[in-house]
């Protein structure tokens, strides 16, 4: 299943700050690309090992 997400980057002191709003996760980088990339990884790895029950309970939350 794909899906379009929302990434939301902002600079911070010294770095970048990105969040996904759609499921309340955020990462870092040093850079735009940084931050986004490693959104995406936590995105990716939240998914593979958040229990179903969790899953859903992110996915019916209204943004």
């Amino acid at each position: 299943m794909t899906r379009q997400l929302t990434a939301i980057i902002q600079r911070e002191d010294d770095g970048y700050v990105a969040l996904c709003p759609e499921w309340d996760i955020a990462s870092q980088g040093d850079t735009v690309e940084s931050a986004r990339d490693n959104l995406r990884e936590a995105l990716e790895l939240f998914l593979e090992a958040a229990p179903p029950e969790e899953v859903q309970e992110r996915l019916s939350r209204e943004v």
